[in-house]
């Protein structure tokens, strides 16, 4: 490794991030042009469809008029080599003339993983793989993860008081958090492909899902929004059913709700109907059709019962709490999580890589869920 190529992949991995949330069911990719120290070109993969970030970069190049024989390239995942919705990246690298490929990461599609270098390497050009592969696995991870599993990589965020309470007994939940802990709710909105809620959260607020302009406001897209709705209960002029962006909202119904309200609501946005278990939706047979549909990261931001379900049938991967400096109290509040707790022979959550952030008078806790399988490592023992 040449003492300026994590400098290079850096630039790369800032460049890829600019498409957070926008190139599912493709992985967030960037990509630098360097000959003699100098940037020749840059790209990052804008959308799935459109063209790889070694293409942008090309392209980049040429737009600019420079000459990318003997270049290096920076790339901050494995090189496609083979024909999906484009053609092969390796083939434009050999054609351009490029010296020298180096990689953050390798592709973690265990079908094209490591393929591309062989063929580079044939063609003369020199391939190092590994700079900054944890810095671009940690920003791909949902990529990684649904790639491999074909379900959603799963973050449940919530807004809350030092006490764990989101909401009165009422409802009233307006606003628990300060306006840099909002903005910062926002950005992980911007950074998945849907979002969640269950249907008391859209009957106690009537939420609307949607991306805002940071300084007005506004509403300016959406996300796929998904309601937990197994009865079909949704009101009819809801901002989900009637707003600018409804054809994003899908209403997950249970085999037997009612249908004369299946159908008033499939008349307005899309009804999915799911396997039902007690009067719930099943969500083992929710999640993987979430995959299947190219949902790769979820945000839930579905209030106390939703997030006990995900936790209890290990379906969640990733906390996002905001704690406000407040203390609500009554037993009637709300809480972050409910259900009916973990504590009596449930295998409860364990929670691992945590991390604070200030948001002004907020704090921010991220922390990944150890999966399962894993936890023996991470957990006292049981035993006396």
């Amino acid at each position: 490794m040449l003492p300026k190529d994590s400098q290079f992949m850096r630039m790369a991995l800032r460049l890829a991030r600019r498409a957070e949330g926008d190139t599912a069911p493709n992985p967030l990719v960037g990509a630098v042009l360097v000959r003699g120290g100098r940037v020749l070109g840059r790209g990052w993969h804008h959308k799935a469809g459109q063209p790889h970030a070694e293409i942008e970069a090309l392209n980049d190049a040429a737009r600019r008029g420079e000459r990318v024989r003997d270049a290096t390239i920076y790339v901050t995942l494995e090189p496609c080599c083979t024909t999906g919705r484009t053609p092969p990246c390796t083939d434009a690298l050999v054609r351009n003339g490029i010296r020298r490929v180096v990689v953050a990461a390798v592709d973690p599609n265990p079908k094209h993983a490591g393929r591309a270098f062989p063929l580079l390497e044939a063609a003369g050009i020199q391939v190092e793989s590994g700079v900054l592969a944890d810095e671009s696995n940690r920003m791909n991870e949902a990529f990684n993860h649904w790639i491999v599993n074909r379900t959603p990589w799963i973050t449940l965020k919530a807004a809350m008081t030092l006490d764990g309470r989101i909401a009165t007994a009422s409802g009233e939940s307006k606003w628990i958090t300060g306006e840099r802990a909002r903005l910062e709710g926002m950005r992980l909105r911007k950074a998945s492909d849907a979002v969640l809620v269950g249907i008391q959260t859209v009957l106690a607020d009537n939420p609307s899902l949607t991306l805002r302009d940071p300084k007005t406001g506004t509403a300016i897209g959406s996300r796929r929004r998904l309601v937990l709705d197994s009865r079909a209960r949704t009101p009819l002029d809801t901002a989900l059913v009637t707003d600018a962006w409804r054809e994003h909202t899908t209403i997950l119904v249970g085999e037997s709700a009612p249908a004369r309200r299946v159908a008033a609501l499939a008349r307005k946005v899309r009804v999915l109907q799911v396997a039902e278990r007690d009067g719930r939706i099943e969500l083992d047979a929710l999640v993987p059709k979430l995959g299947a549909e190219g949902v790769m990261s979820l945000l839930v931001e579905g209030g106390g019962e939703v997030h006990a379900s995900l936790l209890a049938g290990h379906h969640a991967h990733r906390i996002a709490f905001f704690y406000a400096p407040l203390l609500l109290g009554g037993e009637k509040a709300r809480r972050a999580v409910a259900g009916d707790g973990f504590g009596l022979g449930l295998p409860h959550p364990v929670l691992t890589d945590l991390a604070w952030k200030r948001l002004g008078p907020d704090r921010l806790l991220t922390a990944r869920i150890v999966p399962p399988a894993d936890r023996s490592a991470t957990t006292p023992s049981s035993k006396p």
